[in-house]
């Protein structure tokens, strides 16, 4: 009990998962704008480690059995290197990694093994930690789902946690990110558009959206690399970038081509073998366009490549749903939990009544049963009233100007005017004699959040 207790203080928890090779720590490095996550395969990377801020590095392995072991903080060109010691994955429970950094103040990334590995093993360590066998719930609040292009596999992943993992919070709470997305086209540079076509036919697809909240195309490389650019890497762009065109794009034509370097000093093979683990052939072909079209200093460079990788929309709908959700998230997961405790015993039934009625009864847990099923077609409105009932439940923010449709800042009698308006259309709709129960109640509940929304809005000021 003191351990959900103190969760509700906790930074959201935010797991990351995938197949093996989708780039989950590479997304994470991103997200974290440091290399602290192992992206080589190593015996680290089967198991599920936490990264947390905290006031100084520090690496703690917990054991299945014994008492949890600090390792040895050290780093390999800029890359923090997690060595457990000769310990077996299949005895650590998990690794913590606290990191001092702003990114992880709001959130605490959970790195997690890829799923459909050669190792059954390996693969279980994620599910497990993701669906328990025993109905207790996900440690993790949300989920963010790396997938190359949506496989069966993946779609069966998604659906096995919608209702009861991830807090039981249904896909509201779960973003589904193409990762590795400059690969899509052959790596051309316009391979994020046709990523972005793709992730935007993904979130239209009814059958997508019923398992996850929204569809985000990434460039997991390109954004790690953005984010921790070297001086030494933009000046050999540089130098690449000064070649004719037709010598460097007659180079990245393969990466066995552009690997055996030029003549000139300081572009041999060595060098070229950096570039591409560090920007991959698109990367590379991606940054010489932007030097020659004037990203002339590291960070203006670092800049385009993290806006142009898809980081910063992720980042957004990272923010959107999830931080300005964190404490319901939380509560509804700490609720889970303590109800998963008192389930089967005949400790304190007053307790576990009452944790019943606050799942069942409290408009914010509505909200989001509501919006998960509009989401995946259990309830069935109008498109337009379902679009607006969506928004009106927090799809695209949980603030009130988001809510309505109006930009942030929006003056409080703009915000109370378009409340009112909102508030009269759903009675209108809950009043159409022509809807379903479930539509009927669904509309009821939308009310209710019209007049949350006007309830917790400041009195206009009457003049005197």
């Amino acid at each position: 009990m003191q351990a959900q207790l103190a969760r509700l203080d906790e930074p959201l928890r935010v797991a990351i998962a995938g197949k093996v090779k989708a780039g989950k720590s590479t997304l994470l490095n991103a997200l974290v704008g440091e290399h602290v996550a192992p992206t080589d395969a190593g015996e680290c990377t089967r198991v599920v480690t936490w990264y947390r801020d905290g006031r100084v590095p520090r690496i703690v392995l917990h054991p299945k059995v014994g008492g949890p072991v600090p390792l040895t903080v050290r780093r390999a060109d800029g890359a923090l290197v997690i060595d457990m010691e000769g310990a077996s994955a299949d005895d650590v429970e998990r690794l913590v990694v606290d990191w001092p950094s702003e990114s992880l103040r709001s959130s605490t990334l959970i790195d997690t093994p890829g799923i459909a590995s050669t190792s059954v093993q390996t693969s279980r360590r994620t599910v497990a930690f993701l669906d328990p066998d025993d109905d207790t719930p996900t440690e993790a609040d949300t989920v963010v789902y790396l997938m190359r292009h949506l496989h069966a596999a993946d779609a069966e992943f998604l659906e096995s946690f919608r209702d009861r993992g991830v807090a039981r919070a249904t896909a509201v709470n779960t973003v589904a990110v193409i990762s590795r997305a400059d690969e899509i086209g052959g790596g051309r540079v316009d391979a994020m558009f046709s990523a972005r076509g793709i992730a935007a036919r993904y979130r239209s697809d009814p059958t997508v959206r019923g398992l996850c909240q929204d569809v985000v195309a990434v460039a997991g490389l390109l954004a790690q690399t953005g984010r921790t650019l070297r001086h030494a890497e933009h000046t050999a762009l540089s130098a690449l970038a000064a070649l004719p065109r037709e010598d460097l794009e007659s180079a990245l034509l393969s990466v066995a081509r552009f690997r055996r370097g030029g003549t000139a000093p300081g572009d041999g093979p060595d060098e070229r073998e950096r570039l591409v683990r560090r920007f991959g052939l698109f990367g590379i072909r991606l940054s010489a366009s932007l030097i020659r079209q004037g990203a002339t200093t590291p960070d203006a460079l670092a800049a385009e490549l993290v806006a142009r990788s898809g980081l910063t929309e992720l980042q957004n709908v990272l923010h959107t749903q999830f931080t300005g959700r964190r404490d319901l998230l939380k509560s509804r997961s700490a609720l889970l939990a303590v109800e998963s405790l008192l389930t089967g015993t005949r400790r304190d039934g007053s307790l576990a009544r009452e944790v019943e009625r606050v799942l069942a009864g409290a408009h914010e847990f509505a909200e989001l049963r509501l919006l998960g099923a509009l989401r995946s077609g259990a309830v069935a409105l109008p498109e337009a009233a379902a679009r607006e009932a969506e928004q009106l439940l927090g799809d695209a923010g949980a603030a009130p100007a988001a809510r309505l449709g109006l930009p942030v800042g929006a003056p409080p009698g703009e915000v109370r005017h378009a409340a009112f308006g909102a508030l009269e259309r759903w009675r209108r709709h809950a009043a159409n004699p022509m809807l379903a129960r479930g539509a009927t109640d669904a509309c009821h509940t939308v009310i209710r959040t019209c007049e949350g929304i006007l309830a917790g809005l400041p009195r206009p000021v009457r003049a005197p």
